[in-house]
């Protein structure tokens, strides 16, 4: 193979001028020729080859050997590949600190994806029974403190006291209104599912997380933003209008009313706010006398809850209310059912009974639970045939969860 390789060598001459020396070296014979070069000029234009031009000092001959041994052409190489590394490297770094900034992907198991059981009304109840509630206890607030003439006057003509066979199931209904939703307790997450899929008529579970609460009438992604003014016992009532087998249908015409295109309203916040007028209810005496009379709390206030819903649903359909109009017909529908408590659990009976009849020969609308009903599912099925009367609660005990304090839900 023949040719020839140039190699060009620059140095500086005394004025400053730049001088070029190319040197060919002919493969074939292995010498080398120096061809000096000043200012891109060849030595025959003015330019002296072995001595200086214009006071610029001489270019010596360096031959290729020279240069290897020194190390120029080494670290010439050596540069342009440290550059592509360097680059190399940067993007490397780059790409690992996106990669970083993603969100790790978790795979989703196989019993992830099988519903969790539904749950009733007792069950859950029986959770809150079983479970100690210790500092809650001693931080509820169950009736109002009146002093002075307010005390006198509400002894010799206010609602009767409590029985105090009945004061520790009005204390452990106040405790539930303290306790928050857990997303560590199996039982929380199950009633909270149980709510939307009765709701929705959907059979496998929802994202603890995401838009899809507010469907179902909550104001965000997390239910449990919503329920500071009444605590867990807001879903569980909810719970018990949509499990009771005769209340579900009305659950489910209050939840069509709420997606009126005109009409419409946050199903679940509107609970919660039945739920915060029985509290107040039960916490000013208004129902210690059909307490009494039944002997049983939690099933008192139920009812009352569901009639006060029941109310509501009927002024806001009859009336064409609209959501604007809710500040005002909340606090209508809480004095009515404050003043008339009596009244409006016997309209609850009779609409029930009126129900009863109407869809006696027609099947059940609860065709959902029948798909995957749980134990206590079936008690209050069988249960509820014998009536409002016949529905008994037994208390065993107290549930220790974080505190909230009580006050109002309000609606967007």
């Amino acid at each position: 193979m023949e040719g020839d390789v140039a190699v060009v060598v620059y140095s500086e001459g005394s004025k400053g001028f730049q001088q070029e020396c190319q040197q060919t070296e002919d493969l074939t014979n292995g010498h080398s020729k120096l061809t000096p070069v000043l200012n891109g000029l060849p030595p025959g234009n003015g330019v002296k080859e072995n001595g200086s031009a214009n006071g610029s000092s001489y270019l010596r001959s360096v031959p290729i050997s020279s240069l290897k041994q020194n190390g120029i052409l080494q670290s010439l190489a050596a540069g342009g590949e440290q550059t592509k590394a360097e680059e190399v490297n940067s993007e490397l770094e780059r790409a690992q600190q996106e990669w970083d900034a993603l969100e790790s992907i978790q795979p989703v198991l196989v019993e992830d994806l099988t519903p969790s059981a539904l749950i009733s009304f007792n069950e859950a109840l029986q959770h809150f029974q079983t479970t100690d509630l210790g500092d809650l206890l001693r931080n509820i607030q169950p009736t109002i403190r009146r002093t002075g003439l307010a005390a006198i006057t509400h002894f010799l003509f206010g609602p009767p006291r409590l029985h105090k066979e009945l004061v520790e199931e009005r204390d452990l209904v106040f405790a539930i209104a303290q306790c928050s939703l857990e997303n560590s307790q199996p039982v929380h997450m199950r009633v909270l599912q149980t709510i939307y899929r009765k709701l929705t008529c959907t059979r496998t579970d929802c994202p603890r997380y995401g838009p899809h609460w507010e469907n179902v009438g909550f104001q965000g992604a997390d239910p449990a933003t919503d329920l500071r003014g009444t605590g867990f016992l807001g879903l569980m009532h909810a719970l018990y209008l949509v499990m009771d087998p005769e209340t579900l249908p009305l659950a489910r015409d209050i939840y069509k009313l709420s997606q009126h295109p005109v009409q419409n309203f946050p199903f679940c916040v509107m609970s919660i706010n039945m739920t915060r007028i029985a509290l107040h209810a039960l916490r000013e005496e208004v129902l210690s006398k059909e307490c009494n009379r039944r002997q049983q709390v939690v099933g008192v206030l139920n009812d009352f809850y569901v009639a006060t819903f029941l109310h509501l649903y009927q002024l806001w359909k009859s009336e064409k209310k609209t959501i604007s109009d809710s500040g005002y017909v909340l606090k209508e529908v809480e004095l009515y059912a404050k003043k008339n408590p009596k009244q409006i659990l016997r309209r609850l009976e009779s609409f029930l009974q009126e129900r009863r009849a109407g869809i006696v020969h027609r099947t059940s609308p609860d065709a959902l639970s029948h798909s995957n009903p749980s134990p206590g599912d079936r008690e209050s099925r069988v249960s509820s045939q014998g009536g409002k009367e016949g529905k008994e609660m037994n208390f065993t005990g107290v549930c220790e969860l974080p505190p909230e304090m009580e006050g109002e839900a309000r609606l967007i």
